[in-house]
């Protein structure tokens, strides 16, 4: 009986991890669901290489464009192998590695669990158009960017785009404030060879 209840903690404590780990893979399938179904209705609606629905004017528009490179266009004059084998395969097997370390680890932290897997359902939503559409990467969000760094409008994206930058600055800003705290805590020698909390 003594012994039992250990084993009960640490059952509770995997469960609660695992959690803790597939919970936030829901939103990477929703980002994959949203940014497909987006694509879809884009294909069907907007002419190839126009621009459809405009918001606040002109800041936003919705066009139809392909992308059979990186972002803003990388690669692009690769032949055919050598871009798929650089911006297919390559990425594929990086996403392994993203997921593999996702559930191997518990070291990342709640906001870090949230941002990988947004990066795992933008990088999946991708890699679908990379397999399975012949004509590249359908983007479709077209913002005014008013001169910045060069561009009067941002190069077009897409929803995977969107959520792989935004969870990606998330993670970077996560991992540099958890160092910080990591290095603010005393060390031993400060404590007298014992590290208090």
């Amino acid at each position: 009986m003594i012994r039992s209840r250990p084993l009960r903690v640490d059952t509770m404590k995997l469960t609660r991890i695992q959690k803790e780990k597939w919970i936030p893979l829901f939103a990477a399938g929703l980002v994959v669901v949203l940014d497909q179904c987006a694509k879809l209705l884009v294909g069907a609606y907007v002419p190839t290489n126009t621009s459809g629905v405009r918001v606040l004017g002109d800041f936003v528009r919705i066009v139809h464009v392909y992308n059979v490179g990186a972002a803003f266009s990388i690669g692009h004059q690769l032949n055919q192998v050598l871009r798929t084998l650089v911006l297919g395969i390559v990425p594929l097997i990086i996403m392994f590695l993203i997921v593999f370390s996702y559930f191997r680890t518990d070291a990342f932290c709640p906001v870090q669990r949230w941002a990988v897997s947004g990066i795992i359902g933008g990088g999946i939503g991708n890699l679908i158009d990379r397999f399975l559409r012949p004509n590249g990467v359908l983007d479709f969000i077209d913002v005014k960017f008013f001169g910045i760094f060069g561009f009067e409008r941002w190069p077009a994206f897409n929803i995977a785009d969107a959520v792989i930058m935004t969870c990606g600055l998330l993670l970077i800003i996560s991992f540099i404030k958890q160092e910080k705290e990591i290095s603010s805590q005393p060390s031993c020698n400060e404590t007298g060879g014992v590290l208090r909390t």
